[in-house]
């Protein structure tokens, strides 16, 4: 990494833990055919990008989701959808506090209503508050109306901060984002499964 102003964080498997297939698991458990390619890391369908981007509200993505299933509930289907959500490890945390002491931090996530009020309530009011404050500011999909890997995302960043793209450092763990922001000539790394984002900062961690 050269010298950089910003890091841009991804936020799913990247700062918090997630695991796509106990979704995927879930929705084959209420009758959604062919689960792994209707939603995956790589691969969604439109009704993903319509949530994602704030075009359809959580109530709408949820009813269209229900249509898929075996006739499922609704509160069902809401559970399968936030079945991918997992932890958030405190190292982390504690090491992008220590980076904000030289660099602008930036929050960029392709999400949802849904999962964001998820999130929220798993960490709790307080916990909340205090991840917001780790970021001088959060750019999520759903907010913006635009996601990754759609280089206007992050042309609208490095307009809005000022920001020269060879000045900032994004961290993604998928690799379409990543040829997104590389098109725009930001520095980027491809966080892969078996890494954890306090490895690529050891003197910061140390």
């Amino acid at each position: 990494m050269k010298k950089c102003k910003a890091i841009i964080f991804d936020l799913g498997a990247v700062i918090l833990n997630i695991n796509y297939q106990k979704t995927i698991d879930e929705f084959t458990k209420l009758g959604i055919k062919n689960s792994a390619t209707f939603y995956s890391k790589k691969v969604q369908t439109d009704l993903f990008n319509q949530i994602e981007t704030g075009m359809i509200s959580g109530n709408e993505f949820l009813k269209g989701l229900q249509k898929e299933t075996n006739n499922a509930n609704i509160k069902k289907v809401e559970q399968a959808w936030n079945a991918l959500l997992l932890d958030l490890p405190e190292e982390r945390l504690q090491m992008i506090k220590k980076l904000k002491n030289n660099h602008n931090i930036y929050l960029l996530s392709n999400t949802n209503t849904i999962h964001i009020d998820s999130f929220k309530k798993q960490l709790g009011n307080k916990k909340w508050l205090e991840f917001c404050k780790l970021f001088d500011k959060m750019y999520l999909s759903h907010e913006l109306g635009l996601r990754k890997p759609d280089i206007k995302i992050f042309e609208y960043i490095l307009n809005e901060q000022k920001l020269k793209a060879e000045e900032v450092f994004f961290i993604d763990d998928s690799p379409q984002h990543i040829a997104g922001a590389k098109k725009l000539g930001i520095q980027c790394h491809h966080l892969l499964t078996d890494e954890d984002i306090t490895a690529l900062f050891p003197d910061i961690i140390l």
